[in-house]
């Protein structure tokens, strides 16, 4: 199984999950694990997904995940679970 990172950081609002989770979806990405908080209106988001059945088209989710924060007004990240490791451990 391949998994990747994915890291949603912004001013709170309506519709974050479920932007993040449709446009997973819609790319065969399955959510492993997801922990959220709110700390005063900071959201925050961290979820494990197995990117097993995307991993040739990787660079082309991180490029819809990116539209769909600018759309929603947060910041997206994700990275492969190596890469994002490695950088934890620096």
């Amino acid at each position: 199984m391949k998994r990747a990172v994915v890291t949603v950081i912004g001013k709170d609002q309506p519709g974050i999950i479920a932007g993040v989770s449709k446009t997973l979806a819609d790319n065969q990405a399955n959510i492993l694990d997801v922990a959220q908080t709110l700390m005063d209106n900071v959201f925050t988001m961290s979820m494990l997904i197995d990117i097993t059945k995307i991993d040739s088209k990787f660079s082309g989710l991180q490029v819809e995940l990116t539209k769909i924060g600018q759309k929603l007004g947060v910041s997206i990240q994700i990275q492969r679970e190596e890469i994002f490791n490695s950088m934890s451990k620096i």
